[in-house]
């Protein structure tokens, strides 16, 4: 028999594991977004105060700098690996996935982020001790080395919601995956909204600024950096839609509430004020504002933008081949991947997975809850949180059922062929589907469970008899 290529499952009880990632993710992305919109402006304003002999311009990239060197640098390196860490134990077949496909191309990026390590270094303690050539020089290199680093996540992350193109599943190779139109429109989107969070975070260097001359020349410069990058962000957000998968269509339409589209708008739109006002009158910019400003568009835009994302890629995790709770889908020759299906379709997962105990590897009446919940720990959890509390609570998707033959019905017509929207393909054996639907009858009333196991022994000992 063979056996399922999985991990021992992490299961995060309160807010689930899709928010562990999530919440650490979204605060990363606003870090490391504005570090290399930063980075970019740094050699603008660089640019500028070399060429019209403006050296107040340098003494705020110091100053934003020595910001950046804490809130991208220190904090930004810190969440990094703790996306590493949370992706790798909740989606560990995930990471491998894009580990075998771009582990040269991620090598790549670690080159250039060395470079615009040492970068921001450089043009920060520099200024002033080298010629002006030379600062200049590192500023471009600084700003360059960056903005790669962004090019190559991003074709990675697009990868995540499909290969660039579809010659990937028969020949592999990360040309293939790499390179797609989402990629450039992913890449487009991302590059307008980091110009956005550069602005709202600079705001924050910009409140500190004693001589009132730079303080409203830096406040116009980055008020019309964002107003015209949030727009254009918006715009380009539409073209991104335009080119994912077909089937997400659907999701889109049942999975992102109604009011998306309105809530980044207004967003935007309380951004563009506070950009707005803040060009017109530099001394309402302070501190406390500015820190609010980057506080609103972590939670109400990043937050859904990056919550969207995960959501229209579902049901897989990775390059339309993996599900997100872990089982391989299809057949990609081009990397020499199986699909699993027809092993958990002939098996079960029970059976088949490496890391269960003997004890529920066959389905009893006095095992039925513990199987039950070995199952949704290893097909449900990274999208559902067994808890009452946290992302997607299975129990909410039942109601007060707890008859336990109404609830395995409905699981195996939803779950063995996959045809929900979202929803991958679980062709689980029948007992299995009934230690499920048990276990679900549990959740909302463990009197449910005793009843079950008590029927199944008597009809047990009516067979025998």
């Amino acid at each position: 028999m063979e056996i399922l290529g999985l991990y021992p499952t992490w299961s995060e009880p309160f807010v689930g594991n899709g928010w562990v990632v999530g919440i650490i993710a979204t605060i990363h992305v606003l870090m490391s977004h504005t570090a290399v919109g930063a980075a970019l402006f740094f050699t603008y304003l660089a640019t500028i105060a070399y060429r019209d002999d403006r050296p107040e311009l340098l003494d705020y990239i110091k100053s934003y700098g020595l910001f950046l060197l804490i809130f991208s640098y220190v904090l930004g390196s810190i969440t990094g690996p703790g996306i590493w860490y949370s992706t790798t134990v909740a989606s560990p077949r995930g990471i491998s996935a894009l580990i075998h496909s771009f582990v040269w191309k991620w090598a790549t990026e670690w080159v250039f982020f060395v470079i615009e390590v040492v970068g921001v270094y450089l043009i920060i303690y520099l200024i002033g001790k080298v010629d002006k050539r030379t600062h200049l020089k590192i500023a471009w290199i600084f700003g360059l080395a960056s903005l790669t680093t962004m090019l190559i996540i991003v074709g990675i992350l697009s990868f995540m919601m499909w290969p660039g193109k579809a010659a990937w599943f028969a020949e592999g190779g990360y040309l293939n995956g790499f390179y797609g139109s989402n990629t450039f429109a992913h890449l487009a989107m991302r590059v307008a909204f980091m110009f956005t969070m550069t602005a709202v975070v600079g705001g924050i260097v910009v409140a500190g600024l004693k001589d009132k001359a730079l303080k409203r020349d830096i406040a116009r410069r980055l008020g019309i950096m964002g107003l015209i990058s949030g727009v254009i962000g918006f715009g380009l957000l539409k073209w991104y839609m335009t080119t994912l998968p077909p089937e997400t269509e659907v999701v889109v339409a049942n999975r992102l509430p109604a009011y998306f589209d309105d809530s980044m708008l207004i967003t935007l739109a309380i951004i563009g004020t506070y950009f707005i006002v803040t060009m017109i009158q530099p001394r309402l910019l302070i501190r406390s504002v500015a820190a609010t400003m980057t506080v609103v568009i972590l939670v109400f835009g990043l937050w859904p933008e990056e919550t969207a994302r995960e959501s229209i890629r579902k049901p897989f995790v990775a390059g339309q081949y993996l599900y997100s709770n872990q089982i391989v889908a299809r057949d990609v020759p081009g990397m020499n991947i199986e699909s699993e299906l027809p092993t958990l379709a002939a098996h079960g997962v029970l059976a088949t997975h490496p890391f269960l105990p003997d004890g529920l590897r066959t389905v009893t009446p006095e095992n039925a809850v513990a199987a039950g919940e070995a199952i949704a720990l290893t097909m449900c959890s990274n999208c559902h949180n067994l808890s009452e509390t946290g992302i997607r609570p299975i129990r909410n998707y039942f109601g007060d059922e707890t008859d336990v033959a109404a609830i395995r019905d409905y699981l195996k017509a939803a779950l063995s062929t996959g045809a929900t929207m979202y929803m991958p393909a679980m062709p689980l054996t029948h007992d299995e589907f009934e230690a499920l639907a048990v276990y679900i009858a549990w959740l909302e009333d463990p009197a449910a469970a005793d009843a079950y196991a008590a029927a199944a022994r008597r009809l047990a000992l009516d067979t025998e008899n």
